[in-house]
């Protein structure tokens, strides 16, 4: 019972959750709003993803909401000027990359704690965001081929979802099914015995940074496609819902551990949640409220990985 609870006591606390507004919540169970819970949950939990990768590497990657930013605002830019959609995709995603790279360099040749790294990065990213478009959103009626990313269906199902099911088991697989994934774990557990060991540390590092800005920018991609919009802070809200959602998930199915299942349902939990406290007529700021103390209980009961991260100055 003890190990039952340990486990997968807040997934069912989460299931408990979800029923509670199935019974209570006004509209709750209605399709169309199923429907948008599961959409908005995978733009986070894609986002939540990436942080994940990078915790699993004990590194911090707080740069995700402006890196995605950016990336969104260099789609658009490039939609605005008429270039192909796949031109504008690609621009995103080499935008995650190169900063997520930069991260890395910063962390494994310059010696900077990623806490300080990443916020620099973030800095440098919205100050370009901004500059890019000057504070005004890119706008317009975009071309199908991209917002057909976001608002398509395929095979009956949501291209969202797709977008999801893939980056959730492309993550799987490579954390559970393959050496570098028990590499990037080891190095994140222990990073001096991995080292020891012969595992390439430092290149691990490299690319669990790298793997969180990729991440971030395919999440921009669809957030834009979705919107037909980018603005220069547009992911700024699903920044610490991500956090929020990587720490829940470390306290179920592998306690203590960033792990991909857990992120993945504790994204859908907390979109349940704002959704449910929305529809019961919670005031805006409760959400706020509600998330802080989901943040602090988590870090709580699985400190360790976290403190290692954010404090090997």
């Amino acid at each position: 019972m003890r190990t039952l609870v340990e486990r997968h006591g807040t997934a069912l606390a989460g299931l408990a959750l979800i029923g509670f507004f199935v019974a209570f919540a006004p509209n709750f169970a209605s399709p169309g709003n199923l429907l948008n819970i599961a959409k908005d949950t995978s733009f986070l939990a894609i986002l939540a993803l990436g942080f994940a990768l990078a915790l699993t590497i004990a590194e911090l990657d707080l740069s995700i909401a402006e890196v995605a930013s950016l990336a969104a605002v260099a789609a658009g830019w490039f939609i605005q000027a008429g270039y192909d959609p796949a031109i504008a995709v690609l621009a995103a995603l080499a935008v995650g990359a190169g900063l997520g790279a930069f991260n890395g360099f910063g962390v494994t040749v310059l010696k900077v704690p990623s806490l300080i790294v990443t916020l620099g990065t973030a800095a440098i990213a919205k100050g370009l965001a901004f500059m890019i478009t000057q504070g005004v959103a890119f706008v317009g009626r975009w071309p199908v081929g991209f917002t057909g990313l976001a608002r398509g269906s395929t095979l009956g199902l949501p291209n969202l979802i797709w977008f999801l099911l893939a980056a959730t088991g492309i993550s799987y697989v490579l954390l559970k099914w393959t050496r570098t994934g028990a590499h990037m774990a080891a190095t994140g557990e222990a990073d001096e015995a991995a080292r020891l060991a012969g595992i390439a540390t430092m290149r691990m590092k490299r690319l669990g940074l790298l793997l969180a800005g990729v991440f971030a920018a395919l999440t921009a991609v669809l957030l834009a496609a979705s919107l037909s919009s980018a603005a220069p802070n547009m992911a700024g809200d699903y920044f610490l819902y991500a956090i929020a959602a990587v720490l829940l998930g470390m306290t179920m199915f592998e306690p203590g551990k960033p792990n991909v299942a857990g992120t993945v349902f504790a994204a859908l939990v907390l979109k349940v949640l704002g959704n449910g406290l929305v529809l019961m007529g919670a005031a805006y700021y409760v959400q706020d409220i509600v998330l802080g103390i989901i943040i602090i209980g988590s870090v709580a009961f699985s400190a360790s990985v976290v403190r290692k991260a954010a404090f090997k100055v």
